[in-house]
């Protein structure tokens, strides 16, 4: 059952294409699953308005299709898409790790450091969101220690794109070993300040994510 949370400030409109986009990436509402307007404004408590122009805001990102005869659908995690985003991440998270590198504080190091172990201690856990989380607050330590808001902005532009496919990647429990292994790598990159080893260490683990969740969709 979908339940809104009215944002102060925030028009009607968005407050749904948010509502109904997490529960899209959280898997509540899954790939295939018809979006029917009806049954969705009843659960939500609002208009057939605000859901239309919430819907295309969907299909914009690529998280909802339209199909004749059918409406709008919940779009289905695709190769393509998958490769599209890795590409643009990778890039973007080599150029962070290099900044991070050069520009990590030992505050910002000991976060990171934290986090780290959280998530080794935490790997045989079910709760693969909050295994997601733990992932992803890793990620955004790093980006925040590059110390560049416009970078930074870049790789949050991907976090809701990304998401789907951390949650794939951590449901492959037989992985989560060589995800504590990289991330250990990652830490000994931006200890050492060894940009090199960081672009490397980056780059192998966004390829073994890509691998992985590619052998969950096929």
């Amino acid at each position: 059952m979908l339940t809104i949370v009215q944002q102060e400030y925030m028009p009607l409109r968005d407050v749904v294409f948010n509502t109904l986009r997490g529960a899209i990436i959280k898997g509540e509402l899954k790939p295939g699953e018809r979006l029917l307007e009806i049954k969705l404004a009843e659960q939500l408590g609002v208009s057939r308005t605000p859901l239309r122009e919430a819907i295309r805001k969907l299909e914009l990102e690529g998280l909802v299709v339209m199909v004749p005869r059918h409406g709008a659908t919940v779009a289905g995690i695709t190769k393509k898409h998958l490769m599209d985003v890795l590409d643009i991440r990778r890039a973007l998270e080599e150029l962070a790790i290099e900044l991070a590198c050069e520009r990590t504080t030992a505050v910002q190091l000991a976060e990171i450091r934290s986090i780290e172990k959280s998530l080794k201690d935490a790997r045989s856990s079910e709760d693969f969101f909050a295994l997601s989380d733990l992932d992803e607050r890793f990620h955004e330590a790093i980006y925040a220690a590059t110390n560049n808001p416009r970078l930074i902005q870049m790789l949050a532009n991907l976090r809701e794109q990304m998401y789907r496919y951390r949650l794939e990647y951590i449901k492959a429990t037989d992985k989560r070993q060589k995800l504590v292994s990289e991330h250990n790598r990652i830490v000994k990159a931006l200890e050492t300040k060894d940009a090199e080893l960081g672009r490397k260490a980056i780059r192998d683990h966004i390829n073994s994510q890509e691998k992985a969740i590619l052998e969950r969709i096929e």
